[in-house]
């Protein structure tokens, strides 16, 4: 059983039930127990088509124009089949919005696997890797829900954060970065990361008014700007944009003030309406920002395990202060999950809250 989103038309929804796929010898089958969702599941429908998030997790036959959105969450091997993996563990990764997932373990060791699936092969080996929760240094069974929700979104911030600083913040290092969507678990994590480095940026928020005091109240931020004063940022100086939100109507006000903007990163697309809008724009063009990229760079500098053992730090500083910021709802059952996928996809849930979810 999966939800399937149109890909031209991100409010039409439909739940597929199909009978269990056969596996072929070296494949296995995951059951998908539970997965977060939130505005970053949002940004790989935006960017389905332009970043290839719809060939992860293919249709059903029957459905072209359709889509399954990626999620991060828990399965449950339930068909080993002779694939290196034993059946009953518990792994983590990229799955569908749906109740199992059938892989092809390659690469398989004592800490996780590689799905080789053949319309996976051309896609980031960063969302191909599964870990294996039973030798996970994260993995904790008393902190999932936080696990799934922003384990994926922090390694993100992680990663950005690197990005940055290995870019000299473009010469911002004296300056500023502007964060939009500043109430956003991708906003507040990378906000965390760049409040303890000792020479940075100050770290502006933007957000509406309405989340003044949830995002002031986070402490991350040197200061906290609302949309509708826009024009308190430094008009000139050198900054950098970091753009959470694809809001086109934003974007442009931030780049007419900001004179001395030296770069405008685009990562996320909760606007999903408005992404690629703004027509031409003063300074720098919008990039779009690619974490498997600098992954990749990382692996190379970092050598074996090194990003995983920083990330993993990381994390352990990060998780028992975001345990104070969000109220985790845990909701089940088909509708339940088209639902709250509307309910994100609209704006309309409180960024104090966070989905953990089941189609069960």
């Amino acid at each position: 059983m999966d939800l399937e989103v149109k890909r031209d038309d991100l409010h039409e929804t439909r739940v597929v039930d199909s009978p269990p796929a056969p596996l072929e010898p070296g494949e296995a089958r995951l059951a998908v127990r539970r997965f977060g969702f939130s505005a970053n599941n949002v940004t790989y429908a935006v960017f389905g088509d332009l970043m290839g998030y719809w060939t992860f997790f293919p249709a059903a036959p029957d459905g072209e124009g359709w889509g399954r959105i990626p999620v991060w969450g828990f399965a449950e091997v339930v068909e080993a089949n002779g694939s290196g993996l034993d059946d009953g563990e518990l792994v983590y990764g990229y799955l569908p919005m749906g109740t199992e997932l059938v892989v092809t373990p390659t690469r398989v060791s004592e800490h996780g696997f590689t799905d080789a699936s053949a319309h996976r092969a051309a896609l980031p080996p960063a969302y191909n890797g599964y870990t294996r929760c039973a030798t996970d240094p994260v993995y904790d069974p008393a902190t999932e829900p936080l696990q799934m929700l922003l384990r994926p979104l922090f390694m993100t911030d992680f990663v950005l954060d690197d990005w940055l600083a290995d870019n000299g913040f473009f010469g911002a290092g004296d300056g500023t970065v502007v964060l939009s969507s500043a109430s956003s678990k991708t906003s507040f994590g990378l906000a965390h990361l760049l409040a303890r480095r000792t020479d940075r940026p100050e770290v502006v928020g933007l957000t509406s008014a309405g989340n003044v005091d949830f995002v002031e109240g986070l402490g991350v931020y040197d200061r906290v700007v609302t949309y509708d004063d826009v024009d308190s940022l430094p008009a000139d100086g050198p900054s950098v944009y970091v753009d959470m939100a694809g809001d086109a109507g934003v974007r442009t006000a931030v780049h007419e003030q900001m004179g001395g903007l030296a770069a405008s990163v685009q990562v996320g697309g909760t606007h999903w309406e408005q992404v690629g809008g703004g027509g031409d724009l003063p300074g720098p063009k919008p990039a779009l920002f690619f974490a498997p990229d600098q992954i990749v760079k990382r692996r190379e500098d970092w050598g074996p395990g090194g990003v995983e053992s920083r990330f993993a730090d990381a994390w352990a500083e990060f998780l028992p202060v975001v345990q104070d910021w969000i109220e985790v709802v845990e909701r089940q059952g088909p509708d339940a999950v088209a639902d709250t996928y509307l309910e994100v996809l609209d704006g309309r849930a409180d960024p104090a809250v966070a989905f953990v979810l089941s189609m069960d």
